[in-house]
């Protein structure tokens, strides 16, 4: 092939602006803008994968402190379920304790009205058996028994009346 064929040919003038856009691409020094974007880029990448990093470490450190947190105030809330389960126990102790106590004070109160409610009776029941007494003995002493028989007869009935209230 001669010089005015390799000039005719197509292919060779293709070649020839491949070879002149490459020359002008490395006199403009493309490649090592290409280059610098491309390192730029792979700096920014790596920075955000390093922030990602770190995001991700921080995020599972706020995760495990709010499950810290979190068994924490369980355990709290647990403790306290415990402590109110334990107060009530203590308190229904002390209040079955404080009925217990005033049944006992009314029960006795209760027990010693009785006891002066009979007494009472039992000493008005003497204070009539006595006024009845004297009067039947003044009327029977008076009609038929001498001051002897009725000395003997007041004793007699005050000994008999003593062992029906005693």
């Amino acid at each position: 092939m001669n010089i005015s064929e390799l000039l005719a040919d197509p292919t060779f003038w293709a070649f020839v602006g491949l070879v002149i856009f490459f020359g002008v691409l490395l006199w403009q020094k493309v490649p090592g803008i290409i280059a610098k974007q491309l390192d730029g880029r792979a700096d920014a990448i790596r920075t955000e994968l390093e922030e990602a990093r770190r995001l991700r470490e921080e995020a599972q450190e706020l995760l495990a402190g709010y499950q810290r947190k979190q068994r924490e105030a369980e355990a709290e809330a647990d403790a306290i379920v415990a402590q109110a389960r334990k107060d009530a126990k203590a308190m229904r102790a002390e209040a079955r304790k404080e009925l217990s106590e005033r049944l006992d004070r009314r029960t006795l109160m209760a027990e010693q009205r009785i006891a002066q409610a009979e007494a009472q009776a039992t000493a008005e029941i003497r204070a009539m058996a006595t006024d009845l007494a004297i009067d039947a003995a003044t009327k029977l002493l008076g009609e038929k028994l001498s001051k002897k028989q009725i000395s003997d007869q007041i004793s007699s009935d005050l000994s008999v009346l003593e062992e029906r209230f005693n």
